[in-house]
């Protein structure tokens, strides 16, 4: 790479420059104001701004993306005797104790949001979180919970939000009991995910990883049915109701009440749970997100059976009627499944891959169709075939092609447009949508003591619902201290604090005295160093540092592009079954980095928003104002300090920096 930023042909086809600050044209001053500000750019010398990058601002759980990315690529080090995986994986969790699995699983918000997309690709955050999720299983890392309050806490739902929570409240030492009717924990992570998606052995490690610190489970038990609501208020000092959406919406059309016209969730947890081994020979699925997705995968890889016992058609198994037998398997056959949407197919809201994936596995899929009615067998009852008409979109709204309707033969039928939560036994709380309302502070109104988050409040995610329950958590904390809420910030994620990295590496600020009479200005006496004299000065103040990562998110264009050459991604190689390998292929499909895979891929990070050690600024200043701090005073966001008696403000080193790092504030020579 030239210092123009030029770059030989790449392999996309795209040549030419990484970063131009000035485009064709820029010849002329905007306003008079900016040339005044240009021209006294004299006055203003260089000050540290830390901001959120985009990947975390795009992160539903708030995790220090950049953070942890820098710990892997070796910019941050880790403790003395701490591995780079262990002290990446401290990192990552902090906001999110379910790399592993979100490694897997999410869609990846985050690398949507990448500024390394400007350049040629994103950087492949979810390969590296999969990584060290996996790493830190494989070394039985574990979480310890904070010392003990006396403060306890009932927590209901034991799926990913109310284990994020759970994990939350114990790291800062209340008591939690857990409670979920199910038989084992994970929610939809464990009964709506196919485990071929998210192997089970990694999803049971995480949450036994946070139950080993202290949490109380009780398992099969229905808050409100089995013990009454106000009996868990009486007991416990504050209660969350994390209870997930597990009622499936059925499709709003006559003849839907059919026997196998049965909901998205209650199949993949029928499948999950090894009841249902089969499906029919045609199966037509509605949706266009993610779980309707899972559905006809999974379909695929079920087949069906040619002669089928009546008690063991498909919707006796998913409605508990019944079971299969595992060993009749062995003859099934390949299923014509299809998914319909009333989205184009571009517009699903689905994962762009888990559809190309679907597809390649032998899914058909047809977007612009709306479900009008279920045709019933006048026999049996049954649904025979979904009557659909084509959607136009061309206006701008969903118009009706008249003249489109056609009938999509079925054996099962699958709704998958959306959940509403079981709110049996807890009268009071149902919204009128099958949801709950909670403030932003996740306090449910009118009942004090009571919070709730997931999906029940807002339908989203798995990363949505994590990183509300680590709200949630913080909430509750306030509560039982009788503290006020404090105001959420604009950019509300886990944030890298430098007062506690400084405090980590034993480097926490002194506690200020105003001298009577300064010798110095106070500024330069609590930096630290020496006077003229050589006397030791300073500490209690940080160098020239502003923290605005709560408000404000580093955009591409404060990047110096140009410091960074066109570098290939590295995924993660996937088994993807085709077609005809689909019927019967449970295995994993991901293929996670090794080591060296992981720190390449790390070192593709642009640390937007923070310093990572390029020393273009201290190569570049032409006053050698510039400087290294000091080795033993150094740390992360503070690699470099200015000596203000030698800079004249020319700008350089805000220009090169290459992470926006760098901001010319105003100073006084």
């Amino acid at each position: 790479m030239s210092a123009s930023g030029t770059k030989p042909e790449a392999k996309s086809g795209h040549t030419g420059h990484t970063f131009r600050r000035y485009k064709d044209g820029d010849h002329e001053w905007g306003s008079a104001q900016e040339q005044i500000f240009s021209a006294d750019e004299t006055d203003k010398c260089p000050t540290y701004v830390h901001k959120t990058p985009p990947c975390q601002a795009s992160c539903p759980s708030g995790e220090d993306i950049r953070g942890w990315l820098n710990i892997v690529r070796g910019v941050e080090k880790a403790p003395k005797g701490t591995s780079m995986q262990e002290y990446a994986f401290q990192r990552v969790s902090t906001a999110n104790p379910f790399p592993s699995m979100m490694g897997r699983v999410c869609p990846a918000p985050c690398q949507t949001g990448c500024n390394r997309n400007v350049v040629e690709d994103t950087v492949g955050i979810n390969a590296v979180e999969q990584y060290i999720g996996d790493y830190a299983l494989e070394q039985n890392f574990s979480f310890q919970a904070g010392p003990e309050t006396g403060k306890k806490v009932a927590i209901i739902g034991g799926g990913p939000a109310g284990l994020s929570a759970a994990y939350q409240l114990r790291l800062k030492g209340h008591a939690v009991t857990l409670y979920d009717d199910h038989t084992e924990l994970g929610g939809m992570a464990k009964y709506g995910v196919p485990g071929y998606r998210l192997p089970r052995k990694h999803l049971d490690g995480e949450i036994d990883r946070i139950t080993a610190m202290g949490v109380e489970v009780r398992l099969g038990t229905r808050i409100g049915t089995d013990i009454p609501l106000r009996d868990i208020e009486a007991q416990f000092d504050a209660v969350l109701l994390a209870i997930g959406l597990k009622a499936g919406r059925g499709l709003p059309v006559p003849g839907a009440d059919a026997p196998n016209c049965i909901s998205g969730v209650a199949f993949l947890e029928a499948f999950n749970q090894g009841r249902l081994q089969s499906v029919a020979g045609r199966v037509v699925v509605v949706g266009g997100g993610d779980t309707s997705v899972d559905v006809v995968s999974v379909a695929r890889r079920l087949g069906y059976l040619e002669d089928l016992k009546e008690t063991e058609r498909p919707e006796f198994v998913i409605m508990g009627h019944t079971a299969h037998d595992v060993s009749a398997t062995a003859a099934r056959e390949g299923a014509d499944v299809m998914l319909i949407s009333m989205q184009p197919v571009e517009q699903m809201n689905a994962a762009k891959h888990e559809i190309e994936d679907a597809q390649r596995e032998g899914v058909k899929i047809r977007g612009s169709l709306l479900p009008v009615k279920v045709l019933l067998d006048e026999k049996t009852g049954r649904a025979k075939a979904l009557r659909v008409v084509e959607l136009d979109y061309s206006s701008g709204k969903m118009v009706q092609k008249p003249g489109t309707e056609m009938d999509l033969e079925a054996d099962l039928i699958v709704s998958a447009i959306g959940q509403s939560g079981n709110f049996q036994g807890l009268d009071g709380f149902d919204n009128g949508k099958g949801l709950v309302n909670a403030d932003k502070f996740y306090q449910v109104p009118g009942k004090p003591g009571v919070f709730a988050c997931g999906d029940v409040i807002r339908p989203h995610l798995l990363t949505t619902v994590i990183g509300q329950g680590s709200i949630a958590a913080d909430s509750i904390d306030r509560y039982l201290n009788k503290q006020e809420m404090a105001k959420r910030p604009k950019v509300d994620v886990h944030h890298f604090n430098l007062l506690d990295k400084l405090r980590e590496v034993n480097l926490e600020p002194e506690l200020f005295k105003a001298l009577e009479e300064p010798e110095l200005r106070e500024i330069d006496r609590g930096l630290r160093g020496t006077d003229l004299a050589g006397k030791a000065v300073g500490g209690f103040a940080v160098h020239n540092y502003e923290d605005r990562s709560a408000a404000e998110v580093c955009k591409s264009d404060e990047l110096f592009l140009g410091h960074f050459p066109y570098q290939e991604r590295i995924k993660r190689s996937e088994i993807g079954p085709s077609a005809e390998e689909v019927l019967g292929h449970f295995a994993e499909r991901m293929v996670g980095l090794n080591d060296k895979q992981a720190v390449d891929e790390a070192k593709r990070c642009m640390s937007c928003g923070m310093c990572f050690e390029c020393d273009n600024c201290v190569i570049y200043c032409p006053q050698i104002a510039v400087k290294r701090t000091p080795k033993a005073e150094a740390t992360m966001g503070r690699y470099v300090y200015t000596d203000y008696d030698l800079c004249i403000g020319c700008h350089i080193c805000a220009d090169v920096c290459p992470t926006g790092y760098i901001k010319m504030g105003m100073g006084d020579h």
